[in-house]
């Protein structure tokens, strides 16, 4: 990947990848510095890396590096014991987004990766399973119970009311 393929890169793939991050870690400084370590990265290994395998090879090593975050974050947590958040009692929402948005929160930390990287990012079954490690067999059963949750919890009636 040349210099000029790499700046490509950035204006294709920053927008999706924040929004992949943001999703995820509902942190909006977190995410933003996550997606400037996947850009470092790249940029330290762009003569290894093909152009057309910049994409996937970003959201891999984002998907890898907010992984390593969240389980340094629950080790250190660990440490220091538990915190409490205290819980709104407010649950009206006003439209579905936020009902759904709401719903992809309580989804497990791998369906709700998958589960965005097809639905919102567009990713095929191969690429997310190379993007998270996993089968591309498994990246259809997670999606499969990730939509599964989503369509019983937006259906419950003290949720859409």
């Amino acid at each position: 990947m040349n210099i000029s393929e790499y700046n490509r890169c950035v204006d294709e793939v920053a927008d999706g990848l924040y929004r992949f991050l943001l999703k995820n870690t509902k942190e909006h400084e977190l995410a933003q510095d996550l997606v400037q370590e996947a850009f470092m990265r790249l940029w330290e290994r762009h003569k290894e890396v093909q152009a057309g395998k910049g994409k996937s090879w970003l959201f891999t090593t984002a998907y890898r590096a907010m992984i390593d975050h969240f389980r340094k974050f629950n080790r250190m947590e660990t440490l220091e014991g538990d915190k409490h958040k205290p819980e709104s009692a407010d649950n009206g929402y006003s439209d579905l987004k936020e009902v759904l948005n709401k719903a992809v929160e309580q989804l497990p930390e791998m369906q709700r990766s998958v589960i965005l990287l097809r639905d919102y990012e567009g990713y095929s079954y191969r690429e997310i399973g190379q993007i998270t490690g996993l089968g591309e067999s498994q990246v259809k059963v997670y999606i499969f119970r990730a939509r599964l949750f989503l369509k019983k919890f937006i259906g419950k009636p003290e949720v859409v009311l």
